[in-house]
């Protein structure tokens, strides 16, 4: 008796933490963290290690994640339907893209957040540069796929794993009975591959808060109050174009008929996952099981959340579209119509070309400050708040790629699993809910933590 009753008490510990949902363990640790980094400072920053742990265990998923969510995705689709979803998927991103820097743009306009500040003296770094539009078109094409697998270069990836997708998509619909075969063995081992994955994403997830918290603590202690004072427009120029941004998708899921209450309660945790880590690919993980919950079919979020983590990039559209005024205004410069609208066209364009991680927007802001022939000294301002900016903005980020795979899903016939918006996830055997019974229920979906399965 004396011996199992530790056991018991031991296990029933580590039961209950993996049933307490990670949306409450991320605000938490956001919250200590934010206390403990404000409250200690500097020595705060030794506890950079936890958090990198944390970054290096999402970012070690998102290759071999980007390579089978988009081979399943891409690979479940009838060929006939898949070219009407990429289209679809990339009108979307490109006009929420759109609409999101003009969002930053006119708000900046109207506050004018650089107004009275000085222009930092010289700065030593160049700053570093996107790659050209049209470099970046030629070099989503890899010479050699395992090179661009190794290298970390995800668009080359994707493009690779969508030949292979479209490739195993014809293998199962032909005719010919031996390479149907073929291609119904070869989707059995991606989906084993899929189901591999998602295993070890809930284990790292069992990490998730822990590493929230020291990542939250290390960014406070190191910029501290006061650097929020001298840009405290700015930052609320970016966080209200974020909150306006996000009521455009809100009126985006209602026009579509979506419910928008169930949906945030399904997008919640990889927007306050994206809010910490700052990584619109290392939130990849948790996005994927957001969908799942929403009942998304596979063949539309493994196909637009993977490309989304890439080339859709709403609030880093409005960070560049506010940032933009503000190194204007610092520099004393007003900015034409023209060079607005340049603006406009190069935030869309350069997103296509900087990857989902942490400091991407710096790139775009300095390829959107460049082409509008404003002088670079007045970034070096913003980089020094950059990652309070940055964490509102990949919040935007993903639950713009979410938005759009719910949205696109709900377009495409047999593409929602109705059985899903309850949080059993798809294919789990309950019946469809009837459309009015939905809509009476507010409550949040249940049954789905860190802990549960996918």
């Amino acid at each position: 008796m004396a011996d199992r009753s530790p056991k018991p008490s031991s296990r029933s510990l580590w039961r209950r933490y993996l049933d307490f949902p990670l949306i409450y363990k991320l605000a938490i640790a956001l919250v200590a963290g934010a206390v403990v980094g404000l409250a200690v400072g500097e020595p705060a920053t030794a506890l950079q290690p936890l958090g990198e742990v944390f970054l290096r265990l999402l970012q070690m998923l998102v290759m071999p994640l980007v390579v089978v969510t988009l081979i399943a995705g891409v690979s479940s689709i009838d060929p006939v339907r898949l070219g009407g979803i990429g289209l679809k998927v990339l009108v979307f991103y490109l006009a929420t893209s759109a609409v999101a820097i003009t969002v930053g743009l006119l708000a900046a306009l109207a506050v004018a957040p650089g107004t009275g500040l000085q222009a930092p003296g010289r700065t030593e770094q160049s700053p570093e540069q996107a790659p050209p539009v049209a470099q970046t078109l030629v070099e989503i094409v890899p010479e050699n796929p395992f090179a661009a697998l190794a290298e970390g270069n995800v668009l080359a990836v994707m493009f690779a794993a969508i030949a292979a997708g479209i490739a195993l998509a014809f293998m199962r619909a032909s005719s010919d009975e031996r390479i149907a075969g073929l291609g119904a063995l070869l989707r059995r081992g991606v989906d084993a591959g899929v189901e591999l994955v998602f295993v070890i994403v809930r284990g790292v997830l069992q990490y998730a808060p822990v590493g929230v918290f020291a990542l939250i603590a290390v960014v406070l202690a190191e910029t501290g109050v006061d650097a929020l004072v001298p840009l405290a427009k700015l930052t609320g120029v970016v966080y209200g174009g974020v909150a306006v941004q996000i009521g455009v998708y809100a009126a985006v899921l209602v026009l579509f008929r979506v419910g928008v209450r169930r949906f945030f309660a399904a997008a919640r945790e990889p927007m306050v996952t994206a809010f910490a880590t700052r990584s619109s690919s290392g939130t990849l993980p948790v996005s994927t099981r957001a969908a799942r919950r929403m009942g998304v079919d596979e063949g539309v979020y493994g196909f637009t959340l993977p490309l989304g983590a890439t080339v859709n990039m709403d609030g880093t559209a409005i960070y560049v579209g506010a940032a933009t005024v503000f190194v204007a205004n610092v520099a004393g410069v007003e900015l034409t119509v023209g060079q607005l609208l340049m603006v406009v066209l190069v935030g869309v364009l350069a997103s296509i070309g900087t990857a989902g991680v942490p400091g991407a927007g710096l790139i775009m802001l300095s390829l959107a400050v460049t082409q509008a022939g404003l002088p670079f000294g007045p970034v070096a301002l913003v980089a020094g708040i950059d990652a309070i900016l940055d964490m509102v903005r990949t919040m935007c980020n993903v639950t713009g790629d979410l938005t759009g795979t719910r949205v696109i899903a709900r377009t495409e016939r047999g593409m929602v699993h109705e059985s899903g918006e309850d949080g059993t996830g798809p294919g789990a055997g309950a019946a469809a809910v009837p459309a009015g019974a939905q809509r009476a229920e507010g409550a949040e979906p249940p049954g789905e933590d860190a802990g549960s399965g996918g």
